[in-house]
């Protein structure tokens, strides 16, 4: 299903979108990398609690709005007539990252919890590890949608 009236609009939805994007892979660059810092201090000390207030407000703030209208205008983007070969192998591959950093995202949220609860249960070098997904998950994403290999 594709909705003719979004042709004239098709430049500004991929502009707003790729915004959203940007902001919300920033985010998700970071916020790791603070679980990184934060498995360094101390339990309870003055400098873990200013970590926990750095990672509620990175999430809540600019990680799940960017992600809330990244899928917005991808949404309005899908809908544009001609945006997208729903045969083009590409296309699930894309997906299928996207799939995977939502799912990240997710796993972002619960571990930001955990710190907010003391309750961290990896050590320094996981999230070190980790950190790296997302970049990744982005690499295939803009591989699949601008090379579009197969």
């Amino acid at each position: 299903m594709t909705i003719e009236a979004f042709l004239p609009w098709t430049r500004w939805f991929l502009a707003f979108h790729v915004m959203s994007v940007m902001a919300w892979m920033a985010g998700m660059f970071y916020l790791p990398r603070l679980f990184v810092y934060h498995c360094q201090v101390q339990i309870g000390s003055e400098e873990s609690a200013r970590f926990k207030i750095m990672e509620r407000r990175l999430l809540r703030a600019i990680i799940n709005p960017a992600m809330i209208s990244s899928l917005f205008f991808g949404v309005l983007l899908v809908l544009t007539p001609g945006a997208v070969d729903w045969h083009a192998g590409w296309w699930h591959c894309k997906m299928a990252a996207l799939l995977g950093m939502f799912a990240f995202h997710g796993f972002c949220a619960r571990w930001r919890k955990d710190f907010e609860k003391d309750q961290n249960q990896h050590p320094e070098r996981y999230y070190r590890i980790v950190n790296e997904v997302p970049t990744v998950l982005m690499m295939i994403i803009v591989i699949m949608v601008i090379v579009r290999p197969f």
